[in-house]
């Protein structure tokens, strides 16, 4: 539940850990023993909840799916807790990373309120980052109606992420691979679903660094997909309770009594309430709910999730022969970009499209489509070696015809429209796509190999001209106010970074707002970093 390190990105902890078991002579874990599992499945829309009456009220066609997007931290947040207190029957979440701070804390506690009520709560969590926080999530797991599950469990050296890793060494191959789902389901009426963890910087809740992400509200023919996609992991057999992996001596009436101290309920002031109206001219949505009548733009969508399964890398196969996942976000993603006929715009806070995106890159430059893509720059990526791998891709995109846009830490600082999405430094966390300004992804994909084929992913792809041309001009104000264009130097190639400032173009020709230290130990460590674990 802590949040991932600013400054260590996931290859080196790992390539740091499989160090330590060689050094430390440790033991090696397999997944804990099976449990004996009774299936469990998603309760379905029912009028007789106030969620179910509105969001059944509220459908224009029972075909088509509402949505409402979420660039607003304090709107995604409020959505969540404003879902979890008006649930009557059931809450299903799903998230890769719920950090032991304010926010996570506050959330924990909210569900744990729902459960007290008779909602029957289940929580899946990936367990890579939740190193030291069993006592917590064990007090949670101990509160009647609410089940905590993790997916692809650590058994051993649970501790910290170095034990876990160095007790894990044999078992590599299946620990390196984790569920990177968000999802958020109340009474089978209603969900969120995009790019967020559950964390403060997340939800621009921090003075300092914060998340420009997006997420959106569902409701509608969709959910019952949403609904039977979480069924599909939370019944996986790469998921036990944590009461499986960890063994309390403590009974469980005590360990419920101190979930209050250990979620700091004392100590722990409730978020900041969200604005009256987001940088696209809506209220929250509990407005709505409290009106009886969702406002929400009715279109077509599909839902995808790649299988539990990754977590042993199983692939398709005919006759020995590896296919194409047709189910996986990737897939569906890259089909929809293909079939495009204009232009594609792609928002990756990681984005290394390696040789296979390269080719689909080439492909529909080929056929006359542009292609434009905003990522972090060096100094706004919290994953800095990382960013080695898309640097290696940057060259050839540019050369591709590609527009690339790499956003600014201290651009979106001084954007006065960016502080609608937070304070202080801006770091791009979003994932979406919009393909031909009429067709949208957004999910938890990242265009990188991680979630190509290691990393489980959730995707929503939506059939609508108007949500996509608010996506694009979200975009368009990050792109003018908050990033830098990165192109050739006229008659070279030699890149250099552009922006405009009071009407004067800015040109730099070294990493934006990086040290000389930053670019330094970037160049040591780009051939370390193998992009398979970048």
């Amino acid at each position: 539940m802590r949040a991932r390190s600013s400054r260590w990105p996931h290859w080196m902890r790992l390539g740091l850990a499989g160090v330590a078991v060689f050094l430390l002579a440790s033991g090696c874990a397999m997944l804990p023993p099976e449990f004996e599992r009774t299936p469990s499945k998603a309760v379905p829309l029912s009028a007789d909840t106030a969620l179910g009456r509105i969001a059944k009220g509220s459908q224009p066609d029972p075909d088509l799916s509402g949505f409402r997007l979420m660039p607003g931290g304090d709107f995604a947040l409020d959505t969540r807790l404003e879902l979890a207190r008006r649930a009557q029957r059931t809450l299903d979440v799903q998230y890769y990373q719920i950090h032991n701070d304010e926010t996570g804390r506050y959330l924990l506690r909210t569900l744990r309120d729902a459960a007290l009520r008779g909602v029957r709560v289940r929580l899946l969590m990936d367990d890579l980052y939740t190193s030291g926080e069993d006592e917590l999530l064990l007090a949670l797991a101990a509160t009647p109606n609410l089940e905590l599950r993790l997916f692809n469990p650590f058994p051993a050296g649970r501790g910290s992420m170095l034990g876990r890793f160095s007790a894990s060494l044999l078992d590599f191959s299946r620990v390196n691979r984790r569920m990177h789902n968000k999802l958020f389901i109340a009474d089978g009426a209603m969900a969120v679903a995009g790019g967020r963890n559950i964390g403060n910087e997340y939800f621009t809740q921090t003075a300092g660094a914060n998340f420009i992400d997006l997420d959106t509200f569902v409701a509608g023919a969709l959910i019952p997909r949403l609904a039977s996609l979480f069924d599909q992991y939370w019944n996986s057999e790469y998921v036990r309770p944590i009461e499986a992996v960890v063994a309390s001596p403590v009974p469980r009436e005590e360990r419920r009594r101190r979930f209050e101290a250990l979620s700091g309920a004392q100590t722990t002031p409730p978020p900041r309430p969200p604005a009256p109206n987001d940088v696209l001219g809506y209220s929250p949505i509990v407005e709505d709910i409290k009106a009886g009548k969702l406002d929400l733009i009715w279109t077509r969508a599909e839902a995808y999730a790649d299988s539990p399964e990754r977590v042993i890398g199983k692939q398709v196969t005919y006759g020995g022969i590896p296919l194409l996942d047709v189910d996986s976000v990737r897939y569906n993603v890259i089909e929809q970009i293909r079939r495009g006929r204009s232009d594609v715009t792609i928002v990756s806070p990681y984005l290394i499209p390696g040789k296979g995106g390269l080719d689909a890159m080439r492909e529909v430059r080929e056929r006359g489509m542009k292609i434009s893509v905003v990522t972090n720059s060096l100094a706004a990526t919290d994953e800095p070696v990382v960013h080695t791998g898309y640097r290696r891709y940057r060259e050839d995109m540019l050369k591709l015809g590609a527009e690339i846009y790499e956003l600014s830490s201290q651009r979106t600082r001084r954007s006065v429209r960016l502080g609608l999405f937070g304070t202080q430094i801006g770091r791009l966390h979003a994932k979406s796509a919009v393909i031909d300004g009429s067709t949208l992804f957004v999910g938890s994909m990242n265009f990188d190999p991680r979630s190509d084929v290691v990393n489980t992913e959730i995707g929503l792809i939506i059939f609508s001209r108007e949500m996509a041309q608010q996506v694009l001009k979200l975009i368009e104000v990050l792109k003018q106010q908050g990033a830098y264009k990165v192109r050739f130097a006229p008659g070279t190639e030699r890149i250099e970074w552009v922006s405009e400032e009071a009407g004067v173009e800015q040109v730099l020709t070294s990493e934006p707002d990086s040290t000389l230290w930053d670019r330094v130990v970037l160049e040591i460590l780009a051939p370390l970093a193998p992009e398979s674990l970048l």
